[in-house]
């Protein structure tokens, strides 16, 4: 069900192609029921209405509302199984799809009456012979009713199983679609949040209810967002299901909202390369007969934005390997590979202990039935798959993790990493002269709008090294830029390898002085950068104010071991508040300094810490 001044338009199903006509015919008994969502036409950076005469991508629709949809939502109708239509969407910069969520549902039958009997009232109210005013005034008072109405449903009955999307993407490319669902309670401010990879051709993504639960009270008012994410003017995808639903087939993997599925994400994807990555065999064949399995490129691009690394177990030349990998410029994903006629389980082993990361991380692709059981027999927690089936690995649940900047360069900081491994073997035992000889710098700097975007990243993220706890929506940090006492301080970390990006923000309430906020990324854990950047505010407050130097320590089981950086300082507790620690640096005492790290202020001055 959705609401726009175009309901009226319809195209027919001409252009698209039969399979996912078929695909989408094919009847699917599990469905019992499903909620009816009201979704419609938004913009993810609407300030309505000042945007209207303020914005330069403003197009008005007939209602004079913002056209974020180069045609409306065009119903496209096709005999389905599940949903007697598709919709047409034609993105532009900005639109996005929205609608209130509820998880209150309806029997399938009846769901299908509901969004018959509602497109019907939607067309007759456009074909009214009343004035386009009177019509836009009624048309939103209907939609106003909807809105409520979905915001009211679902505080009793049973559970979805999952959320349904069912999309057909017509591009010649992958697409990615952000899917947030987000509370409506302002003080709840983590969403759930998905990346949901489109593939040309058609998909039906289910995400389990109890992975949604863990992050969002599905049973209090929330709302849900579909993005793509895309640098093109204009993006056209169809929709089909768009809705929760209860599945006879996986009712009894998700019907309690206390679930949380518990499949254990996999890390690292080892490929066999004959008639797996690629058709063809390299000793037999030749280089220059070989060709890349359909997609597959791009579901390894995919899949290492996700930060999934990737890895090769396979019984060839080495040298003839990597120079087909650089053929088909594939070089550059692979970490550790085994090229080599040793057993694979061997080759397992080698990868898992090169990346520092459990041989239960690690998924097995082969197409060799007797390779993938000697894998297994010898390396049990070892998980492999089919070649004939790598065109699931996007949509499976070992490998759905969001992509973020960090994912984005997980794999170019382990090329980093092992540079810096290499190098620490000849230091011995003398981890600070490492250290030292790794000129880590650091350039400190205030919350900007350029840096907002990753500093909100970092905050809903970290945990292992975030001492307050905090998680801040963007709209907050917006509010602590602007908050005159509150100073800001944005840390980025580089070394003589290369950059780890932005890792640290701390907020300092300059009034007292007190850090109300500290937390890092846990890339630069044990690289004393912690301790560089407290050295250095503390310094700096104390030789202004003249008085101590406050902070506030929310302390967990994940961020104790990285909180001894404030005893290591010399601050002391002087006591406990609601949870909260806090802590007083005594102005008489001398502030510690290792001279490891050297910080870059605003300002260039270069001092050694």
């Amino acid at each position: 069900m959705y609401e726009t001044e175009a309901n009226h338009k319809v195209e027919s199903d001409e252009q698209i192609p039969a399979g996912v006509i078929a695909e989408l015919s094919r009847a699917d008994s599990g469905l019992v029921a499903r909620t009816v969502l009201p979704w419609s036409e938004h913009c993810t950076e609407c300030v309505w209405p000042s945007c209207y005469s303020t914005c330069d991508l403003y197009s008005p629709r007939e209602d004079g509302r913002c056209r974020r949809f180069a045609d409306g939502m065009v119903r496209v109708d096709t005999p389905t199984a599940l949903n007697p239509y598709l919709l047409k969407i034609r993105f532009k910069q900005w639109g996005k799809l929205w609608t209130p969520g509820n998880i209150h549902l309806h029997p399938a039958d009846q769901a299908l009456k509901i969004e018959r009997r509602d497109y019907l009232i939607g067309r007759t109210l456009v074909q009214l012979p009343l004035p386009s005013q009177m019509k836009s005034r009624m048309t939103g008072k209907r939609y106003s009713f909807k809105k409520k109405a979905a915001n009211w449903a679902g505080r009793n009955g049973e559970s979805p199983t999952s959320f349904l999307l069912e999309c057909y993407n017509p591009e010649p490319q992958t697409v990615r679609l952000s899917l947030t669902m987000r509370a409506v309670d302002a003080e709840k401010k983590i969403p759930f949040q998905r990346l949901i990879e489109l593939v040309p051709g058609f998909q039906r993504v289910r995400i389990p209810l109890g992975e949604i639960a863990r992050v969002l009270d599905v049973r209090a008012p929330f709302s849900i967002d579909l993005i793509p994410n895309s640098d093109a003017s204009e993006i056209t995808l169809y929709f089909g299901l768009m809705e929760f639903v209860q599945e006879v087939a996986t009712a009894r993997e998700n019907t309690d909202l206390e679930k949380i599925d518990k499949v254990k994400t996999a890390k690292c994807i080892v490929w066999d390369l004959d008639n797996t990555l690629w058709n063809g065999i390299l000793v037999e064949d030749g280089p220059e007969k070989l060709e890349l399995k359909p997609g597959i490129a791009d579901i390894i691009r995919s899949l290492d934005q996700r930060g999934i690394l990737h890895s090769i177990a396979s019984k060839n030349n080495q040298e003839e390997v990597l120079q087909v990998l650089k053929k088909f410029r594939l070089d550059e994903y692979f970490l550790c590979p085994q090229i080599s006629w040793q057993p694979k389980s061997e080759s397992m082993r080698a990868i898992a202990h090169q990346l520092n990361i459990g041989a239960d991380t690690l998924l097995f692709v082969d197409d060799s039935a007797f390779e993938r059981e000697e894998v297994r027999l010898a390396c049990p927690e070892v998980r492999t798959l089919d070649a004939r089936l790598y065109h699931t690995l996007l949509e499976m649940k070992e490998l759905k993790v969001p992509v973020t900047d960090e994912s984005k360069s997980r794999r170019a900081m382990y090329q980093l990493e092992t540079k810096r491994q290499a190098v620490a073997q000849g230091f011995g035992d003398d981890y600070m002269a490492f250290l030292r000889d790794c000129q880590i710098e650091l350039s400190i700097g205030p919350l900007t709008e350029e840096n907002l975007g990753r500093v909100h990243e970092l905050t809903q993220r970290t945990n292992q090294m975030n001492f307050s706890g905090n998680r801040y929506d963007r709209k907050v940090l917006e509010g602590v830029r602007q908050t005159p006492h509150l100073d800001t301080y944005v840390i980025a970390c580089r070394d003589r390898f290369g950059s780890y990006g932005v890792v640290g923000f701390s907020i300092v309430d300059s009034r007292e002085p007190r850090m109300t906020d500290l937390m890092f990324s846990c890339r630069v854990q044990a690289k004393r950068v912690e301790h560089a950047f407290l050295a250095y505010v503390i310094g700096k407050y104390i030789g202004e104010s003249g008085k101590g130097f406050f902070a506030n320590y929310r302390e967990t089981p994940r961020n104790a071991p990285s909180g001894r950086v404030f005893g290591d300082l010399g601050m002391e507790r002087i006591g406990v508040h609601d949870g909260v620690t806090h802590l007083v640096f005594h102005k008489e005492k001398a502030i510690p300094h290792d001279h490891v790290i050297q910080i870059l202020t605003e300002q260039d001055a270069l001092s050694a810490v």
